[in-house]
C-alpha cells in the first residue's frame, strides 16, 4: 500500500449551524485516481475547496507529504504541488494556448515573472508547457488563440495549464461537466494516462468515468463519509445504492 500524498484529517466546515463537511477523513495515495461521489449538497465542493485553500477550515487538518499545510493559503499550496484544476486556472482569451500554459507554468515559481523579457524566452517554461500540451492532446493548437478554441479544447487547456506547473496532486472538479459522449471518453482516457504519475483526488457525477478511473471511492453523503472502498465494494454496497447509485447507475 503506496503512502498517501494527501490527506485529511477530521476536516469540518461550517456555516453557522449547518456542517456542511463533518469531520471527514480520507487520503489520496502515491499515483491513486481517489474519486469522491454523493448527491448534491454532499459537500464534494466544499471540500475540494478545503484541500486547495480557497476555503479555510473550522477544524481539522489537510496533510501533503506529511506535513500540515491547513494555514496556506491557495497560491502556497500550489507552488507546493497542490493543484486544482478548471476553478483555479483562469484562461487569457487573447493569448494562444501556448502562451496561456507559460504563463501557468510560470505563476508555479515564486519569483517567476520576468516583465522585461517575452513570455517566452524562458526555455525551460517553454518545455514544460510544450509536454502539457502534448500530454493533453493539445500540441497541435499550440498557436491557437484561446478564444477560438471549442469547450472540450480549453477544459483540455485548462488541465494542461495546470499539468505544466508540475503538481504532484491534481485536484480536479467535475472535469466532463458540460462535454459531449466523444469529449467525456477524450478526458476519461487523458486521466487513465496520468494515473500512477500524478495523485488525483477527483469529483464526477459521470457514475460510468468514475467507475471506469478510480482506484478508490469515497461516498460522502450529508457532509459525512459514509464510505470507502475500491469500485466494486462501492457497486455491491447495499447502503450505497440506497442513499446515492440506485439499481440503475450500478448494472
Amino acid at each position: 500500500m503506496s503512502k498517501p500524498a494527501l490527506q485529511t484529517q477530521a476536516l469540518i466546515k461550517r456555516y453557522g449551524g449547518l456542517l456542511v463537511t463533518d469531520s471527514v477523513s480520507i487520503d489520496v495515495r502515491e499515483g491513486e485516481l481517489h474519486a469522491i461521489i454523493g448527491p448534491n449538497g454532499a459537500g464534494k465542493t466544499t471540500l475540494i475547496n478545503q484541500l486547495s485553500g480557497e476555503l479555510w477550515s473550522d477544524a481539522g487538518d489537510v496533510v501533503y507529504a506529511g506535513q500540515k499545510i491547513t494555514a496556506l493559503p491557495i497560491y502556497d499550496r500550489a507552488r507546493r504541488g497542490v493543484l486544482r484544476s478548471y476553478q483555479i486556472t483562469s484562461i487569457f482569451e487573447e493569448f494562444t494556448v501556448l502562451e496561456n500554459t507559460v504563463l501557468a507554468a510560470m505563476g508555479a515559481k515564486s519569483h517567476a515573472y520576468y516583465f522585461w523579457r517575452p513570455m517566452l524566452g524562458r526555455a525551460d517554461l517553454v518545455k514544460a508547457a510544450r509536454h502539457a500540451l502534448e500530454i493533453t492532446r493539445l500540441s497541435h493548437r499550440t498557436d491557437v488563440l484561446a478564444a477560438e478554441l471549442a469547450y472540450g479544447e480549453r477544459r483540455q487547456l485548462e488541465l494542461a495549464m495546470a499539468l505544466a506547473a508540475k503538481p504532484r496532486v491534481l485536484l480536479l472538479d467535475e472535469p466532463m461537466a458540460g462535454m459531449s459522449p466523444q469529449e467525456s471518453t477524450s478526458v476519461i482516457e487523458l486521466l487513465k494516462s496520468l494515473k500512477g504519475s500524478h495523485s488525483i483526488l477527483l469529483i464526477e457525477h459521470d457514475m460510468e468515468a468514475v467507475f471506469a478511473l478510480a482506484d478508490r471511492i469515497t461516498v460522502l453523503v450529508y457532509g459525512k463519509v459514509l464510505c470507502t472502498g475500491t469500485p466494486d465494494e462501492i457497486r455491491n454496497n447495499p447502503e450505497v445504492k440506497t442513499v446515492y447509485l440506485g439499481d440503475e447507475h450500478i448494472g
